[in-house]
């Protein structure tokens, strides 16, 4: 039987003990756990990411490639890990799109996770290809509405979120296209260039150089504000879409259970890396921009990306299991 004094003690120590840990931490390397392979836009990110906070801490942030099934690999992993900081994963919009996509996952993004905070993100951009007789969004709409399903748009594979984006697009502009789907944007890209398909909903940073040199046409990016590097490119929104607002994105998450302390620590190093010159110049090169928030403002930013894309994977249909 334990004394209720002795309880009180215990109880005590433990809650000093929490605060002198996340003093210490870290005192050994950080796992990184990446659900892409090496190489890609994901990766370079959280090396970039990953050596500013482990030159921060004095200790190596490793990463950890565990490609497969959109990211829920790595994410399933991370998930049951000790909830002690040292094991972390790089999650996107991709990981809010598949808690509906999927049947079957063994994770909850909100239940077994704990946000740390989002690190960068890129909007979508609308391209077509420049045989079609629209200089601008409206223009493309009012065609697409008078050609009800001869248009097709192209994506990176069903249940992405260029296809999805292009789901939200027929929704909110009243028109009907048919969804051709691809193994990566790349050669979607390349269809899109050599007319087979109409139009893509691509990801900013891989469709923008096509745009630039004319073998694409833009006609909108999805975000609140041109793009910096592009500032010509008019957003969606105000070309007459108000809500079309989309953005790809890419964060960092513990274990739920982690102590709050080490989270935000974690934080604090995500903001401290993302203020760095070197970094910014670096992000700027792969046509992401850095967004250092909090936390408590990333969980509720991930909250409603589960939500919205929630609906629209259903409208959608797709479905893996």
């Amino acid at each position: 039987m334990i004394r209720f004094p002795a309880l009180i003690l215990s109880l005590a120590a433990f809650a000093t003990t929490v605060p002198a840990l996340a003093a210490d931490f870290p005192d050994k390397p950080i796992k990184l756990q990446v659900g892409y392979a090496p190489g890609g836009s994901a990766d370079t990110l959280a090396r970039l990411v990953g050596q500013a906070i482990g030159q921060q801490f004095g200790q190596p942030v490793i990463i950890e490639n565990r490609p497969g099934a959109s990211g829920n690999i790595a994410a399933a992993y991370v998930a049951r890990s000790a909830p002690d900081g040292y094991t972390l994963f790089l999650g996107s919009n991709a990981t809010a799109i598949n808690m509906t996509l999927y049947h079957g996952l063994t994770f909850d993004l909100r239940k077994n996770f704990a946000p740390i905070g989002m690190i960068a993100s890129f909007p979508n951009m609308i391209v077509i290809n420049p045989s079609l007789p629209a200089r601008n969004l409206q223009e493309f709409i009012a065609y697409a509405q008078q050609h009800p399903g001869k248009l097709n748009f192209g994506s990176s594979g069903t249940g992405s979120s260029t296809h999805l984006a292009g789901v939200l697009f027929g929704q909110q502009a009243k028109v009907t296209m048919t969804h051709v789907p691809y193994k990566g944007s790349a050669p979607a890209l390349t269809d899109l260039m050599g007319g087979q398909i109409d139009v893509m909903f691509d990801n900013a940073p891989s469709s923008l150089p096509y745009a630039q040199s004319g073998k694409l046409r833009a006609l909108a990016v999805t975000s609140d504000t041109p793009m910096k590097t592009a500032p010509a490119i008019p957003t969606a929104a105000s070309q007459g879409l108000p809500d079309f607002r989309i953005k790809s994105w890419y964060g960092l998450f513990a274990p739920a259970g982690t102590p709050p302390e080490v989270v935000q620590r974690l934080n604090d190093a995500i903001r401290r890396a993302l203020s760095q010159s070197d970094v910014q110049t670096k992000l700027a090169e792969l046509g992401v921009q850095g967004e250092p928030d909090t936390p408590a403002d990333f969980k509720v930013y991930v909250d409603g990306e589960i939500d919205r894309w929630a609906a629209v994977v259903k409208a959608s249909g797709a479905t893996v299991e």
